[in-house]
């Protein structure tokens, strides 16, 4: 498989951030295949189909790429190897629409090496030698677009340890995973056709930065929603009972507890505990200072959905 290598050294983040755009990376490929817990197939398609270059970041990212020497050197002291920047996006030449901006090459050996960081509360994502299924597709991703036959992947889990996998050239799963990747930008990207919902936050954020507002027209809705509408409802009712039965449940408990702030066995551990949590009166502060609440009140506007029985 011929790779195409096209240097970023010197390129402008708003470049880089463009030349993305043409094609999956290996961040996208596990949300393309519905394995990445934060990015859904909606979002991914609606970053490669937009006109604007939106350049996302938050905290949790920006320690990434800050990290992501010293995991790097933190690799190096663990296993010996020698790594070192790329400087180049490649780009498979059979399939185009597959891109790799890899973190590190691994010197002396036919391998890349892709840096992460994770918070405390993920560690159990990592435990006893798992990967996140995501991470691993990302890597099998790397291998296919580069033709090296291992990835190495190295994890800072902050505040508690270090440590690092290989994985291996799968052909089944590279080949099912290119597969996949194509039916995707030749189905969705391509032709400008949106990839159904699939339930997640993601897709939930993605329609509401697609429609931020309802205008004042109301449109026929088809007969072919009505079996799904309905299935919501009773969705909807299965939901109730089974919330019912949660508080049941832990009424019982804290009837048991009474005035006792815990309680605990060699399975399971309780607690019921005070909270004070400080609240603006913000019905009062209207009513008595009026001036104050009108110039710190803040409108935002959001959609509610409804659905009624005709």
């Amino acid at each position: 498989m011929g790779t195409i290598k096209i240097p970023t050294a010197g390129m402008s983040r708003q470049e880089w951030l463009k030349l993305r755009k043409g094609g999956l990376g290996g961040s996208d490929a596990g949300a393309v295949c519905g394995l990445n817990p934060y990015v859904s197939p909606m979002s991914v398609y609606k970053d490669k189909t937009s006109d604007g270059i939106e350049e996302k970041d938050n905290e949790a990212m920006r320690q990434g790429r800050d990290l992501e020497d010293y995991a790097a050197r933190r690799f190096m002291e663990a296993t010996g190897l020698k790594v070192r920047r790329s400087n180049v996006m490649y780009k498979s030449e059979e399939h185009p629409f597959m891109l790799a901006d890899v973190d590190r090459l691994v010197a002396g050996e036919d391998a890349g090496l892709e840096c992460k960081t994770a918070s405390a509360y993920s560690a159990d994502r990592w435990k006893d030698g798992r990967i996140p299924e995501h991470y691993v597709i990302q890597c099998l991703h790397y291998m296919a677009v580069t033709g090296k036959r291992s990835w190495y992947i190295a994890v800072v889990i902050l505040g508690r340890e270090f440590q690092y996998a290989k994985l291996t050239w799968d052909e089944d799963m590279i080949q099912n995973l290119t597969e996949i990747e194509e039916a995707f930008w030749n189905t969705h990207v391509v032709p400008r056709v949106m990839p159904e919902p699939d339930g997640s936050p993601a897709c939930e954020e993605v329609l509401r930065r697609y429609f931020p507002a309802a205008g004042k027209e109301e449109i026929l809705l088809p007969d072919s929603f009505n079996a799904e509408l309905k299935r919501r409802e009773e969705i909807i009712g299965l939901v109730e009972r089974l919330e019912t039965e949660q508080r049941q449940i832990e009424q019982k408990v804290k009837l048991f507890l009474g005035e006792s702030c815990g309680a605990g066995n060699s399975r399971y551990q309780v607690s019921w505990s005070n909270v004070d949590t400080l609240r603006i009166d913000s019905r009062r502060l209207k009513e008595e200072q009026p001036e104050v609440y009108g110039r710190f009140a803040k409108i935002s506007r959001s959609r509610r959905f409804t659905v009624k029985a005709a």
